[in-house]
């Protein structure tokens, strides 16, 4: 009879233990799905700045000193609204001469009109030589041409005593004032005073720079009528705030430049958004959506069932009889959450998408049956 220690008994008696337990051991559980199969549009993705459509500096036309300001700071003020006045009377004064310049004007003209009258009468009579009566022509000419002197200095004068009365360009935002109430401003020159500045707030754009070689894919995209060109003032465009998940902001292209800049090797694009609201504020960074190809009929599946082999992608596929393949797979962009498959995967293979650390390839499986749906959701079928 063969005697066995104790420390030996216990080690039999576990192994004992453990063998029906790894015997009973089947094929490890997972959820298994087919990819969602869809018709998209791969989007491209910039970023980029909002601007205004306008901007504008309001500076002073006249000098003198600043009398009243007509605006709260930072306000949205209308076209044509009163912003600022510069004290009037000295423009009111220099009105009033220039009109009465031009009532002496028009008196001297009236008298030499009738100067030359008398001399046109006389001369038909042989009372007066030519030279006169090319004399009292002359002055009658140089009379009329001090009246029409003298009207434009009335204009000018008017011009700028409506210039004390600094108005809002456009409609917009306006920042805040630059001169306070008394101070002395200078206008009418290159060193004009900076009153405040206005941007425009509806519509308004965002400026991006794509690639030439980004630039180069639309013209061809465009060229063989596979899509809209991007200058192409239909062409529909999506951003999104840094601070925002989604791309809920829809607007339209506006322009595309002319030329690539040496420098950088970009283009510049523009895009134009509706912003009735304000909420979109000139200077504020942004991400972009452009589509960047025509509409295609596409794989995608969960982008957490691609899992890494060194240098490859792969996704786990199971046969009918729960056997489980690695299958290299090219990798496409992510479309509202699903990853888009290039090559690889069949619109009809079974993949696993819950359950990925249960599964090897090469190994077996015990395969739940589920529904992908567009959103991304994983739905299991009952009774699987």
């Amino acid at each position: 009879m063969r005697l066995f220690s104790f420390p030996t008994l216990l080690a039999l008696a576990v192994l004992a233990a453990a063998a029906p337990a790894q015997a009973q051991q089947g094929p490890m559980p997972v959820t298994i799905a087919k990819p969602v199969v869809k018709k998209i549009i791969d989007w491209d993705e910039y970023t980029g700045r909002f601007e205004a459509t306008e901007r504008v500096e309001i500076r002073a036309r006249v000098s003198g000193f600043l009398e009243s300001v007509h605006f709260r700071d930072g306000e949205l003020v209308d076209k044509g609204d009163l912003l600022f006045v510069i004290d009037p009377r000295p423009f009111e004064a220099q009105l009033d001469v220039a009109k009465a310049s031009l009532e002496a004007a028009r008196t001297r003209a009236e008298l030499a009109e009738s100067e030359f009258k008398r001399a046109e009468s006389l001369l038909k009579r042989n009372n007066i030589s030519r030279e006169t009566f090319d004399q009292r022509r002359a002055e009658l000419a140089t009379a009329r041409t001090t009246v029409l002197a003298a009207q434009a200095q009335v204009r000018i004068a008017r011009l700028n005593l409506e210039f004390t009365q600094v108005k809002a360009p456009i409609s917009g935002r306006i920042s805040d004032a630059r001169v306070d109430v008394g101070n002395l401003v200078e206008g009418g020159t290159a060193q004009s005073t900076l009153l405040t500045t206005v941007v425009s707030i509806d519509p308004i754009l965002f400026t991006f720079s794509a690639s030439e070689s980004e630039f180069l894919k639309y013209a061809r995209l465009h060229a063989t009528g596979q899509h809209d060109s991007p200058r192409d003032r239909s062409s529909p465009v999506f951003a999104r705030l840094m601070d925002e998940d989604t791309f809920n902001h829809e607007g339209r292209m506006n322009f595309v430049d002319n030329e690539l800049s040496p420098n950088t090797g970009t283009i510049r694009f523009q895009a134009r958004f509706d912003n009735p609201a304000g909420f979109l504020v000139p200077g504020v960074f942004g991400r972009l959506r452009l589509a960047g190809s025509a509409e295609y009929e596409a794989i995608l599946i969960p982008d957490a069932a691609v899992v890494s082999d060194q240098s490859r992608k792969l996704v786990l596929i199971v046969d009918k009889e729960g056997n489980v393949k690695g299958a290299p797979v090219d990798l496409g962009p992510l479309h509202n959450g699903l990853r888009v498959i290039r090559g690889g995967l069949g619109r009809d293979d079974a993949i696993v998408v819950n359950g990925l650390q249960r599964a090897r390839p090469g190994g077996k499986v015990a395969p739940k049956e589920a529904d992908l749906l567009p959103d991304g959701t994983i739905k299991v079928r009952s009774g699987s």
